[in-house]
């Protein structure tokens, strides 16, 4: 069994955080991905070599795992060791069973000798083993696509609709999907044979970015411009959330760069829709421009009388 090095198929350092890592594997399974490298089997294992990589290294148990054990592989080579008797059953994990990731619940053959020798066969969400099936009875594949949504998708949810080998599929969205969430669509992929159940099809969600609003877990910050007149009497200025335009008390004497929060304001929880994060927003003072003469005149009497002593 060859050692994997999923540093080295991602791209990225050992030091690399698990941001550098998500977009290293989003650069790559974009790349790789079959739906733009039709009947091409080595784009295929590649892309099934970047998910078995990120499986890993985007868990943290799993990547401090696997780093102790490329530690001791490399000192056993190093020192004369013939890797194909390494002492794998130190570090196996056979029957592990395995919750959430982006290969939840896949079928065994996603994954190379080395991961399941190392992190043990994978189970369903139930815990229950999967039947053996037989040579003549065999379920059929996973199929996996990738589609991008806008921030507003996300946060209101809805219906899209993808073409996956010409066949039209619905897909009903939540509202709080997250970056990098998988969807399953169970029996949507390949046929299974001879009587066997049909695979899945996994579909990872991306957001897009949005040009106003940042999110952060469930959280919205975004920029909104207040009057400054409003700023400097205090009054109600118009902030506009993502849904709706709300009038926020601006209290007098307010700086640009004050954040104020919107307690439920924010995006929804996927989990549960009818709660909500937090809105956070960042006024900007506008400075007025085209001032009529007598606008002048009285900023001009403000500023004189600003340089009288007290």
């Amino acid at each position: 069994m060859d050692y994997k090095d999923y540093y080295k198929i991602l791209g990225v350092e050992k030091t690399a955080s698990a941001a550098d890592i998500k977009k290293a594997f989003r650069k790559l399974a974009v790349k790789h991905h079959p739906d733009k490298n039709p009947g091409d089997k080595k784009a295929e294992e590649k892309f099934k070599e970047i998910n078995e990589a990120n499986e890993v290294l985007s868990d943290g148990e799993k990547r401090k795992k696997y780093n102790e054990l490329g530690e001791n592989w490399k000192y056993y080579q190093q020192n004369g060791g013939d890797t194909g008797n390494f002492d794998k059953s130190k570090w196996g994990n056979t029957g592990q069973q395995f919750g959430g990731g982006f290969n939840q619940g896949e079928d065994d053959s996603a994954f190379s000798d080395f991961f399941e020798s190392i992190f043990g066969e994978r189970r369903t969400t139930n815990s229950r083993p999967r039947p053996k099936q037989s040579r003549s009875n065999r379920r059929g594949e996973d199929l996996r696509a990738e589609m991008e949504i806008s921030l507003e998708d996300a946060y209101q949810g809805g219906s899209k609709q993808i073409t996956l080998d010409g066949q039209k599929i619905n897909l009903k969205l939540k509202p709080g999907l997250r970056d990098g969430q998988v969807l399953r669509m169970k029996g949507k992929g390949n046929e299974g044979y001879n009587g066997g159940e049909n695979g899945d099809l996994l579909i990872t969600i991306m957001v897009g970015e949005h040009p106003r609003f940042k999110r952060k877990a469930n959280d919205l910050y975004f920029d909104n411009e207040i009057d400054v007149y409003t700023a400097i009497l205090g009054g109600k200025a118009p902030i506009a959330t993502m849904d709706k335009t709300i009038q926020m008390n601006i209290p007098a004497g307010t700086d640009s760069d004050k954040t104020f929060r919107l307690k439920g304001m924010g995006m929804p929880l996927y989990e549960n829709p009818e709660t909500r994060g937090d809105a956070f927003v960042r006024v900007v003072l506008k400075t007025p421009k085209n001032l009529s003469a007598k606008e002048i005149e009285l900023f001009n009497q403000l500023a004189d009388f600003k340089k009288q002593p007290l």
